[in-house]
């Protein structure tokens, strides 16, 4: 039962943290063609936004290592 549960853990994480990446991605192209002049500052953002989005399917791994080892 561990397992299923952190394998449904695992995919809502993995989902999100994909939807979440596009989202970023998608909003600071339009930034940039709307602003290339501001493209540098942008694109720092947008690492910066995307390493909190991929925190969280992190996150999700280890707790669903933590369940199935329980």
């Amino acid at each position: 039962m561990g397992a299923l549960a952190a394998g449904i853990a695992m995919f809502g994480a993995a989902l999100g943290g994909g939807i979440g990446d596009g989202i970023v991605i998608s909003k600071m192209l339009e930034g940039m063609v709307r602003q290339p002049e501001l493209s540098g500052q942008l694109r720092t953002n947008m690492f910066i936004g995307v390493g909190l989005v991929e925190a969280m399917p992190i996150i999700s791994f280890v707790v669903a290592l933590m369940v199935m080892n329980k």
